[in-house]
């Protein structure tokens, strides 16, 4: 793929960050979190010219400024608020994103969507019930967050059943590991302290980027496939 040296270097950072957190130095946060997401950033810019390319940069952009303002939480509940609303945002142009992807299927497997769905929703219900008890304020703003990401799932899931490989599967498995990775920030955050929890939720979170943006750019191939 054109620019894999960005894709290379976003690998080689998240390791060293990974491993940072892992050993419980996690005050380096500050330096390290907001360089990754820009790195893998400009490997969507400089890939070739495609019609949903902006939008896939929207997300990212949008998610790197909830990666900055959530480094702050400390200083305030607002301050989590905001990283939520711009993660919020993110999802839903994630969701407009995967929605302007080329079908490969006109007509997608109805049972399975259907399934599917299903699961999806009782993720949400289970989610919500788990944690509503303990949020206090914040039921609304998290119960919206909570359908919002739901949401993106489905959208990706639908994308799976519809789009071409390799970028289907790796899209759809982006928005699992997007899931796991905000389940486990609000279940630490709001239910019961979970052991490493920064290193379990940055290790989903990056995967979760990664794979969105390359299977967005699978699904958008040039005319010469080259690999990563």
């Amino acid at each position: 793929m054109r620019n894999s040296s960005f894709f290379k270097i976003y690998g080689a950072f998240s390791i060293v960050y990974l491993i940072i957190l892992l050993c419980g130095y996690e005050r380096f946060d500050l330096f390290l979190k907001p360089i990754l997401i820009p790195i893998i950033g400009f490997g969507a810019y400089f890939y070739r010219k495609f019609p949903s390319q902006n939008i896939l940069l929207a997300a990212l952009v949008l998610s790197w400024l909830g990666d900055v303002i959530l480094l702050f939480t400390d200083l305030g509940e607002i301050y989590f608020i905001l990283g939520l609303v711009c993660f919020l945002t993110a999802h839903i142009i994630y969701c407009i994103l995967f929605n302007k992807q080329r079908r490969m299927r006109k007509k997608q497997n109805k049972p399975v969507f259907i399934f599917g769905s299903i699961l999806i929703a009782i993720y949400l219900i289970g989610m919500v019930a788990v944690l509503m008890p303990y949020l206090g304020d914040l039921e609304l703003p998290v119960s919206i967050y909570a359908s919002i990401i739901s949401i993106m799932l489905l959208f990706a899931f639908n994308g799976f059943l519809v789009w071409e490989k390799p970028g289907n599967q790796l899209v759809f498995l982006g928005a699992i590991f997007f899931i796991i990775s905000d389940s486990i920030l609000a279940l630490n955050k709001f239910y019961a302290p979970i052991p490493k929890s920064s290193f379990f939720i940055m290790l989903t979170y990056l995967l979760a980027q990664y794979l969105i943006v390359v299977g967005i750019l699978r699904l958008n191939p040039k005319k010469v496939q080259q690999t990563i």
